[in-house]
């Protein structure tokens, strides 16, 4: 497995993660976005880049956005995205 797609895999790890909590759970945070260091599963040392951000107009869809890079090499790094809809996720 190259850098890339060790970043990659991390990557999705990371989404998986920012995911778990719904769109009820994020609303209140959204904009939102932290940086921090750690280790892709091949022990690399990257950076993580996690975003929570409205998709539209706030009160929609929110964005999450997962960036893994090294720390010197920001435009190299692997970046992934995924929806949270917000009427899949409303409780009544």
């Amino acid at each position: 497995m190259d850098a890339v797609e060790d970043m990659a895999a991390a990557a999705r790890e990371e989404l998986e993660r920012a995911c778990t909590l719904g769109w009820n759970q994020l609303q209140g945070l959204t904009p939102w976005g932290d940086t921090f260091d750690g280790f892709t599963p091949h022990g690399q040392e990257v950076s993580f880049e996690r975003s929570y951000l409205w998709e539209g107009a706030p009160g929609t869809d929110i964005r999450v956005e997962i960036t893994v890079f090294e720390p010197h090499a920001y435009e190299q790094g692997v970046r992934l995205a995924r929806i949270i809809h917000r009427e899949e996720n409303e409780t009544t």
